[in-house]
């Protein structure tokens, strides 16, 4: 069973997140929509710390404190996922329902990429799943390499 190649979008991602702030009885400030802007403008994985760096500008200000309990908030959420690339941070990213991603970390730098997918892959999940009778939801690729 192959998955759709495109993503159809439900609801914006303010509005999930609104959701959820509710639900654990806090509001939606305009620090943590700076947050949540900043984490839609990524491409890939990211380090909270490179975030709060490209946050420092601009208003409203956002503290570290801020960026990282709002970083939490939104893996809660179901909007991000945690990466553990490498075993000194953790990296982040867009969790998408139907995401098939691949991610190149450079172990030397802890640098992370993400990348497509390289072909074959989710096939061969699917049919190693299959043969325990299972059925692959999403495939995940993580190489650790470094410079030659």
């Amino acid at each position: 069973m192959s998955m759709p190649t495109s993503i159809t979008i439900t609801e914006p991602a303010c509005a999930v997140f609104r959701r959820h702030l509710r639900s654990v009885g806090l509001k939606y400030t305009p620090e943590r929509a700076r947050v949540l802007d900043g984490v839609l403008g990524t491409s890939g994985p990211f380090l909270v710390d490179d975030l709060v760096r490209a946050l420092a500008e601009g208003e409203p200000a956002v503290s570290k404190a801020t960026a990282y309990r709002t970083i939490k908030l939104l893996t809660e959420s179901g909007l991000l996922q945690r990466l553990l690339l490498t075993g000194e941070q953790s990296h982040y990213q867009l969790a998408l329902p139907t995401g098939h991603s691949a991610v190149i970390v450079q172990t030397d730098s802890g640098a992370a990429e993400a990348v497509d997918l390289p072909a074959g892959v989710r096939e061969a999940a699917e049919k190693l799943a299959a043969s325990r009778g299972l059925r692959v939801e999403h495939v995940q690729l993580i190489v650790h390499a470094a410079v030659k």
